[in-house]
């Protein structure tokens, strides 16, 4: 194991248990370390700090994943952080009606890098750090032995990221262990879903929207429901089955709206009440605006917004913002007298309070007053350490428009 110093100056954030540690920190980095190489952390007087592995020689150059000294990186720590993982979801999340799940969440689960998602008997990883590729073939390991899956499915497709950081250009979708069907049959909340995870989005199904899916439940009986970007229609299922008169989903998608159609099948709703649009949200919004007859008639009293991340990186934030404006704008004039607007964004350059602010400028140029029922960030299974502020993403506000 290689020893690095930490700059006196520098160690505060490390005693403090956030997970990264910038190239700047440390007083020098030698040539000829190899990613994913497991580092020791001491300060300038050589005493411990922490343990992790090297990332890259690039801005992130060591992520930590251990603060005992008398730790060994073998496959029994692999297990236990699995286990560990895995316990807290059983405990928190795993029902007899739900059995998918984010099982580890990276960071903030001691395991910097690593996103792996539980869909009933599968599961879908994603390494999005160069460095703990090299861990790769001891973490599938963990895996089978703790959670005995029937197929572990790669979706490691941050080429960016990895790209910057050395790793292979390969678009990183392969089969790790077992098999995976084309389509797996989930469970979340007693509603069926069928999930891609070979060819849908991230890992194939927005479990950290879980919580709000189950929230959006008490606002839609008897009212009319848009869904946008709606993607496999898990809001939509959702709303149906509350009890909705019409739910309209609303994606550029085809084969995502092609998989909510089928989802809402699977749950023996009344496919009558569900209409699918393939069509860009901006567009169509401002079609229901100027009373389009092609678009259809506006008579939806719950708006929702769920789109993809409008910031990616940090020099975006601007035009991100001025992205969820113009939409959250477009749905506030769509709404009647106490509507209901689901908004959320996903993008980590954006704080919750940017969110909001943001939501008030809408409000104020569409001459509309907006009071926030409810706020949702992370749930359970997206555990957050306290000093991994990087790590918050997920905003979603249920707003009622007066």
């Amino acid at each position: 194991m290689i020893n690095l110093t930490v700059l006196n100056k520098r160690v505060g954030p490390i005693r403090g248990h956030h997970p990264w540690v910038f190239s700047g920190a440390l007083k020098k980095i030698p040539e000829g370390l190899d990613s994913g190489m497991p580092i020791k952390l001491v300060d300038e007087r050589g005493d411990f700090l922490a343990q992790g592995y090297f990332n890259s020689y690039s801005q992130i150059a060591v992520r930590l994943w251990s603060w005992d000294e008398n730790e060994e990186i073998d496959s029994v720590f692999f297990v236990s952080r699995v286990k560990a993982a895995y316990e807290l979801r059983k405990s928190l999340v795993e029902k007899k009606g739900t059995d998918a799940y984010r099982l580890i969440n990276s960071e903030n689960d001691l395991l910097p890098g690593l996103v792996v998602d539980k869909y009933g008997d599968y599961l879908s990883v994603q390494f999005h750090t160069v460095g703990l590729e090299f861990w790769r073939e001891q973490i599938v390991d963990a895996l089978v032995s703790v959670i005995k899956p029937k197929g572990i499915f790669e979706r490691s497709d941050a080429k960016k990221v990895r790209r910057e950081q050395g790793g292979a250009e390969d678009d990183g979708a392969k089969l790790l262990y077992g098999e995976i069907p084309e389509r797996i049959k989930i469970l979340e909340n007693d509603y069926k879903f069928l999930v891609d995870v070979k060819g849908g989005q991230k890992t194939g199904f927005f479990l950290d929207q879980r919580d709000k899916r189950n929230a959006l439940q008490k606002y839609v009986a008897g009212k009319s429901v848009l869904n946008c970007y709606s993607y496999t229609g898990g809001f939509s299922v959702y709303a149906l089955g509350a009890g909705a008169k019409r739910v309209v989903s609303v994606d550029v998608s085809e084969k995502a709206l092609e998989l909510a159609e089928e989802n809402i099948k699977l749950n023996k709703l009344d496919d009558k009440k569900a209409e699918f649009i393939c069509a860009d949200v901006r567009a169509y919004l401002t079609g229901l605006q100027s009373g389009d007859s092609e678009v259809g008639e506006n008579d939806f009293s719950v708006i929702i917004l769920d789109p993809p991340a409008f910031v990616k990186d940090r020099h975006k934030i601007k035009e991100g913002l001025q992205g969820y404006r113009n939409v959250n704008e477009l749905a506030l004039r769509l709404l009647p007298k106490n509507g209901i607007l689901v908004t959320a964004s996903c993008s980590a350059h954006i704080s919750l309070v940017d969110f909001r602010y943001m939501l008030s400028e809408a409000a104020a140029r569409a001459g509309r007053t907006v009071q926030i029922l409810e706020t949702y960030t992370h749930g359970a299974d997206h555990p957050e350490l306290v000093a991994f502020t990087e790590g918050e993403y997920l905003k979603c506000l249920f707003a009622l428009v007066k």
